[in-house]
């Protein structure tokens, strides 16, 4: 679904050549696709995607990020150990830096946790070829379907990974706080899917990161869950030390 979004828009321009409620709805399903690879990744990292096949786990997760944003696995994989262990501290590098608690400010330290030079160069790259693969048009018409349907996704994705996973959640630990006081989001299971696959369901990641997004309603609905622990929500001991020697 994700390739038939970005491919048919690029071949076919002509439902999508102006602004539309078809374009609105394209642009908004290709953001939430999107998302979804994110989702992939991320569940790759704490190796819940293919947990009988490590290996192949870690190269399904690597493409998947690939595919997002050209984002490199590795140091994707670094940043959500130390948000495990340390969520709320100086070292979790998703969280605010203590000063500028704004949402502007936390989602642009967020962001840069993450794009390196190598990935904006990637991602103009990547843009770069989807321009010339592109049937012969105007070149303003081509950067409006490039913008409609990868640059504005990338945007819309990452700042809703960002609201839900990350902010709403963590919004009310004070920085360097000893107490682990992740939030969790009180919407039914299909707003939950919809706002951002479950993400919200943030303090349930945290007490048990093993457990694959499409499972976090199901515990949920088996009550309080208690997210300190021993690697502070990383899971087991083993889960954590795993994670640090498996491949980048």
């Amino acid at each position: 679904m994700w390739g038939i979004t970005l491919v048919v828009p690029l071949i076919r321009p002509e439902p999508w050549a102006t602004p539309s409620v078809g374009g609105v709805a394209l642009l908004l399903l290709r953001s939430f696709l999107h998302t979804g690879l994110f989702i992939v990744g991320h569940d790759a990292m704490h190796g819940s995607l293919v947990p009988c096949h490590r290996g192949l786990n870690h190269a399904i997760g690597r493409l998947a990020l690939l595919l997002y944003a050209c984002l490199p696995y590795g140091r994707c994989r670094a940043n959500h150990v130390l948000h495990h262990r340390h969520p709320g501290e100086a070292l979790d590098p998703d969280f605010h830096d203590g000063r500028r608690r704004d949402p502007l400010h936390w989602y642009l330290r967020f962001l840069g946790g993450y794009l390196g030079p190598q990935t904006l160069a990637g991602l103009i790259v990547g843009w770069g070829v989807l321009l010339v693969v592109m049937p012969a048009t105007a070149p303003p018409a081509a950067v409006a379907r490039l913008l409609l349907v990868a640059i504005l996704p990338l945007v819309l994705s990452s700042l809703q990974l960002f609201f839900f996973g990350t902010y709403l959640p963590h919004r009310q630990q004070e920085a360097g706080g000893a107490e682990h006081r992740v939030g969790s989001s009180s919407l039914s299971p299909w707003l939950s899917f919809l706002a951002c696959y479950h993400f919200g369901y943030h303090r349930e990641h945290h007490a048990a990161p093993s457990v694959a997004w499409y499972a976090l309603p199901r515990l949920r609905r088996c009550g309080p869950l208690d997210s300190i622990g021993d690697n502070k929500g990383w899971g087991h001991a083993g889960d954590a030390a795993g994670l640090d020697r498996s491949g980048a």
